[in-house]
């Protein structure tokens, strides 16, 4: 091979390249073109260190320039650490059904207006002394067919405040309002249909629900006490009547 510019060699002279300078001049070759096709900067396996050499932190192998290291991606070693890599992140990943994969749900969307206006009564049974709670939540300006829902949740399942077991929480939910939630004692609720009941007034676009707790052996912690002002005698659940307007807690 015949290099007329190389370093120390005289133009013209005609000298014939030795086999370490073709060996270097074909790696210097080879690493200009790759550079120019790889961008080695987005490899997310190539680092610098702070003594100016280049790392593999897949294979965990030390380079001293750009084309050692792209050499070694092309080698055997890097391939098959890739394969690897790549099994393992998928056997990692959670299945998928083909079927949900493709089925398109429709999200809904509405812009939320605020928070509804609400009104809480403590009620007390003047018979069994049982204690229990009268929600009442306006939604004027509810959407059309939307009915309020309600839900209980633990102490656990929110992030707002420190997890207490001695509290839970109710929501109640209906478009276009903020979802809203009450703290309550974290005990046992009557499920008697007297006593437990919920109703959506269209007319008047309320909602009531009337929860009571069961009577313990111990009336401590999160309980509010029994002789407080103010309580008024547990409501039955209101009569839905169909030949007239419906007017509840007249």
């Amino acid at each position: 091979m015949d290099h007329q510019h190389r370093p120390g060699g005289k133009t013209g002279s005609g000298g014939v390249a030795s086999a370490s300078e073709t060996n270097r001049d074909r790696r210097e070759r080879l690493r200009q073109l790759a550079l120019e096709t790889i961008d080695i900067f987005k490899d997310p396996y190539f680092i610098k260190n702070h003594l100016g050499t280049f790392e593999c932190k897949l294979c965990l192998t030390l380079h001293n320039n750009e084309g050692s290291y792209l050499a070694h991606t092309q080698g055997k070693k890097h391939q098959a650490n890739l394969a690897r890599r790549a099994a393992k992140e998928l056997a990692d990943a959670p299945s998928v059904p083909m079927s949900s994969a493709k089925q398109n749900v429709d999200i809904k969307k509405f812009v939320k207006i605020g928070r509804p206006g609400y009104k809480v009564t403590k009620q007390r049974d003047p018979d069994t002394k049982q204690q229990s709670l009268l929600f009442q939540i306006d939604y004027p300006e509810i959407g059309d067919g939307v009915i309020p829902r309600h839900r209980f949740m633990s102490a656990y399942e929110q992030h707002i405040e420190p997890p207490d077991k001695k509290w839970q929480y109710l929501l109640f939910a209906a478009e276009p309002y903020e979802t809203i939630a009450f703290k309550v004692p974290s005990r046992e609720v009557d499920k008697n249909e007297n006593k437990f009941w919920s109703h959506w007034n269209p007319i008047s676009k309320q909602f009531f629900m009337q929860l009571a707790f069961r009577i313990e052996g111990s009336q401590s912690g999160g309980n509010f006490p029994s002789n407080q002002p103010g309580m008024v005698p547990i409501r039955p659940p209101p009569q839905l009547l169909t030949t007239q307007p419906i007017y509840l807690l007249q």
